[in-house]
């Protein structure tokens, strides 16, 4: 399991950029995938690596439609290879679930 956290904004349209953001929660929303979105940020739960960049590739070509002109992505991403984790696991090791 890769665990990816997206923040994907447009930084050329000004203060509010929401509706922008719902566009791109819109592609993560139908990618399928498991998700939880905080106020800065969604992290993404991707069976492998290609999964999670056809995603954040697909949340720019949706800002890149919606016609914004400079586009600002912040990417994290956390591949355990020795062992399965999950949104979920990595909140119980820290006691937050």
């Amino acid at each position: 399991m890769v665990i990816g956290e997206l923040s994907i904004f447009p930084t050329s349209e000004g203060a509010s950029v929401s509706q922008y953001v719902k566009k791109v929660l819109k592609v993560i929303e139908s990618s399928g995938l498991h998700h939880e979105t905080g106020s800065m940020s969604t992290t993404i739960e991707a069976p492998d690596i290609e999964t999670l960049l056809n995603v954040v590739e697909k949340c720019h070509e949706a800002l890149v439609k919606a016609g914004v002109r400079r586009i600002h992505i912040d990417l994290k991403v956390d591949h355990r290879l020795d062992k399965d984790a999950s949104i979920e696991s990595k909140l119980k090791a820290i006691g937050k679930r």
